[in-house]
């Protein structure tokens, strides 16, 4: 007989805890093989397609597409074992309806499963194939009296989506709890009911089977006297917007990370921020001479490659800026490795890409892999692990036509180094006014890491290595 195994979002790592539902690759009825890729989900950090542990039949899909899961709520059930090619299974992959029993297993006690089907060799992060200290019970189906439906009735999980067995209700195994899973559509319905203090197990659903929608909440609520605290409808939202003439536009994804980052940088780094104004003509110069010594079908090297090797020289010269502050043991803690993170714009957003071990690369090494991270980052092929871990960031804000800017710091880094636009200007260059070109930069820091002197030496180092590129060579 076949089993129905339930897939749950794993954790895609780096602290992420939700992902937003982009494209199904495969629909309810469909067969898949361990390890096939099932759906593709945006994090905030990049896209990711998520495979499969288990080879059988979906009977079931959870979220929509444009909907956001949080890590652990189900994505899909499948059918697996013998019986797998002639699942039970109800159509419509949005209500992620199923009949038959609901076994419900996390990603690593279902890879344990010795006879029950194919699962998978692949490992996400916090999600493996090894078998856990403890295993889920599973949900069996006996009778219970008709009264009961209303109550619990087949839910596969106490997320958004239900599966159901309308024929026959199901009860917890005598070791679990009596009154099992509330069946509730929507997780932003259990929040509407956890904000105005209405007790679900309460409620009868109005829904299939038993099932709370929102209106039975907001019921509940309106005979409470208490207004709705949730989200409004769409429809609602967009009533209000247009009377007030206002678009509202959700702080989620990419974004709200972002903006979560920002604020919380804003929030515990004092950060001061020191510049100068550099002539960057004799720079310029040195790349067309290294472009041109390489030949024509060299790898060209570009100008932030040259301008993020300068900043490994001088992070080596003043390690108090390779550097975070852990809060929490009041400690400075310098790091020896140097990976630099690169602001760039994106159809989705700013993102910062990270090449690693930057101290250790030369120019045309930190040239080919800033190109190779720019073009994953504008067709959205970063991996979330080439999104994290910098511990110093390089901000080219001059690709806007902009000459100065005072950047928030990368969170938990302890300075940014900002470039402006690169012009001809008036200089006096060897005691003669001459046009140059001029370029204006900019360093962030954090306070708490070091004092004035720290960061004036940084920024000036820098400047002359930009002015007088051969300034490199004494550390060659």
């Amino acid at each position: 007989m076949a089993e129905v195994k339930e897939f749950t979002l794993p954790d895609l790592g780096e602290g992420l805890t939700e992902a937003e539902v982009v494209r199904w690759l495969v629909e309810v009825g469909e067969v898949v093989a361990v390890d096939q890729p099932v759906v593709e989900v945006e994090t905030a950090k990049a896209m990711v397609e998520v495979p499969c542990p288990y080879g059988g039949v979906v009977t079931a899909r959870y979220g929509a597409e444009g909907e956001e899961l949080a890590v652990g709520a189900p994505l899909l059930t499948v059918a697996v074992g013998a019986d797998a090619s002639a699942p039970a299974a109800a159509e419509g992959s949005g209500s992620g309806g199923a009949d038959g029993v609901v076994a419900e297993a996390d990603g690593a006690d279902a890879a344990g499963d010795g006879g029950a089907g194919e699962t998978s060799g692949a490992v996400l992060v916090g999600y493996g194939t090894g078998a856990p200290p403890a295993r889920r019970r599973r949900v069996r189906p006996t009778p219970v009296p008709a009264a009961a439906a209303g109550q619990v009735n087949g839910v596969a999980s106490g997320y958004g989506r239900h599966a159901v067995t309308p024929e026959v209700p199901v009860r917890a195994e005598a070791a679990e709890p009596a009154p099992g899973p509330v069946p509730v559509i929507s997780p932003l319905v259990r929040r509407l009911a956890r904000q105005n203090g209405v007790e679900l197990r309460t409620l009868t659903g109005s829904g299939p089977d038993g099932l709370i929608l929102r209106a039975d909440v907001e019921r509940a609520i309106g005979a409470a006297g208490a207004p709705a605290a949730a989200e409004p409808s769409a429809a609602a939202a967009s009533a209000r917007a247009g009377d007030a003439g206002e678009v509202r536009i959700p702080l989620r994804g990419l974004r709200g990370v972002v903006a979560d980052k920002m604020s919380r940088s804003r929030r515990e780094i004092p950060e001061a921020t020191c510049w100068v104004d550099v002539d960057a003509t004799e720079l310029l110069a040195a790349r067309r001479a290294m472009n041109a010594a390489g030949g024509p079908d060299a790898p060209k090297i570009s100008l932030l490659a040259l301008l993020a090797r300068i900043c490994t020289a001088a992070l080596a010269r003043y390690p108090e800026l390779n550097a975070r502050v852990d809060t929490e043991a009041r400690e400075i803690v310098r790091l020896e490795r140097v990976h630099i993170g690169f602001a760039a714009q994106t159809d989705r957003g700013l993102v910062v890409p990270v090449v690693r071990d930057a101290h250790a690369r030369s120019a045309e090494s930190l040239s080919e892999e800033l190109g190779r991270l720019t073009g994953a980052a504008r067709d959205g092929s970063l991996t979330p692990g080439e999104l994290t871990g910098s511990t110093f960031t390089l901000n080219n804000y001059g690709v806007f036509g902009v000459d100065g800017s005072t950047p928030i710091i990368n969170h938990p880094e302890a300075a940014m180094l900002g470039v402006g636009r690169i012009v001809p200007k008036p200089w006096v260059y060897e005691g003669e006014l001459a046009v140059r070109q001029v370029t204006q930069l900019s360093l962030t820091f954090d306070h708490r890491v070091c004092d004035g002197g720290v960061a004036g030496g940084f920024l000036r180092y820098v400047a002359d290595c930009v002015e007088q590129p051969a300034v490199l060579l004494r550390g060659v």
